[in-house]
């Protein structure tokens, strides 16, 4: 081998373990999902046969799976705005402390280190409808003519007596957990608490890497108030940051399983069957291994199709330095 075809050769060697573990761990098994969710294959039966698209066919056609993908985009699309706009503010209010910044970084931080299933029986007590803190704290705040009115939205010129607090105190709070009109949003609530604590520490690594020059600069440009300085410096220089948080947050939100099980087992009346419970549900719990592969294939596409549209938009307004 001359010289010249041993510098093109080794390159190739060098990344070829990187590409061989992407192979064998990432493109084969979605190759052989890929294959089962055209048959009925179950764990222990020798006997299948290949049933085409007859899987897909029921996930979009049976009402179940509607409120599958549903379930799942309503978390995606309550979820990714809200802990990123709080994970953003919250590294705002922290960066601009003097004093007790780690402090914060460790409280905010906390749901992201804590293990998820110990968190959401926590979260179940807390949402208990007789001994829970939430319908507690809600009940006290009815005896209080402040905290009553405040909920009940009488300084925005509602009724108390007509809005949703205002009946709760009447009636009684409802089932967080146990109520389908209540119980998505409950999740949804968890997913935040959990989320924006993990896009909270990557803004405040985006914003440590924007020269201070570049505010004093803005400042004599006449960038006067902190709402100037922020549209024209911080929020543009935190475009790479924000595709990151963006791509990282949507692709977990997607994954969400942990709190289902745990809390909701996607009831009740499906309104929590999120595509990630539906998957073990299927191919673990029923052992239908062609459905749950096919539930698989459509949340992988789901997923790709939904981070590329991200991205793509995103990035049209991300200043690369």
């Amino acid at each position: 081998m001359t010289g010249r075809a041993q510098a093109r050769t080794v390159p190739y060697l060098f990344v070829a373990p990187a590409v061989t573990l992407m192979v064998v761990i990432l493109l084969v098994p979605v190759a052989i999902a890929a294959l089962l969710s055209f048959t009925d294959y179950s764990l222990g039966n020798a006997d299948f046969s290949f049933v085409g698209i007859d899987n897909y066919e029921d996930i979009f056609s049976r009402r179940t799976y509607a409120k599958m993908i549903a379930s799942s985009l309503i978390y995606v699309g309550v979820v990714v705005p809200a802990s990123i706009g709080l994970g953003l503010g919250s590294a705002l209010l922290i960066s601009s402390l003097r004093f007790a910044q780690d402090f914060y970084k460790a409280v905010f931080f906390l749901p992201t280190m804590a293990a998820l299933l110990a968190m959401a029986i926590v979260w179940e007590f807390m949402l208990n409808p007789t001994i829970g803190s939430v319908n507690a704290l809600l009940s006290a705040g009815c005896a209080s003519p402040f905290w009553h009115g405040l909920l009940s939205g009488a300084f925005l010129g509602v009724d108390p007596a007509t809005s949703w607090y205002g009946n709760a105190c009447a009636t009684g709070f409802p089932l967080w957990l146990g109520d389908r009109a209540y119980a998505l949003g409950s999740l949804c609530f968890i997913g935040v608490w959990q989320a924006f604590g993990f896009n909270m520490v990557l803004y405040l690594a985006g914003l440590t890497a924007i020269p201070r020059e570049l505010y004093h600069a803005a400042e004599m440009d006449g960038a006067a108030s902190a709402w100037d300085r922020f549209r024209l410096v911080t929020w543009p220089l935190l475009g790479p940051t924000t595709v990151f948080v963006v791509t990282i947050t949507t692709i977990r939100s997607f994954q969400v399983f942990d709190s289902v099980e745990a809390l909701t087992a996607g009831g009740p009346s499906k309104s929590t069957y999120v595509m990630m419970y539906a998957i073990y549900e299927k191919a673990i719990r029923q052992n239908l291994i062609g459905i749950g592969a096919a539930i698989t294939v459509v949340f992988l596409i789901f997923v790709m199709a939904v981070t590329l549209i991200q991205r793509h938009y995103v990035e049209k307004r991300v200043h690369y330095s």
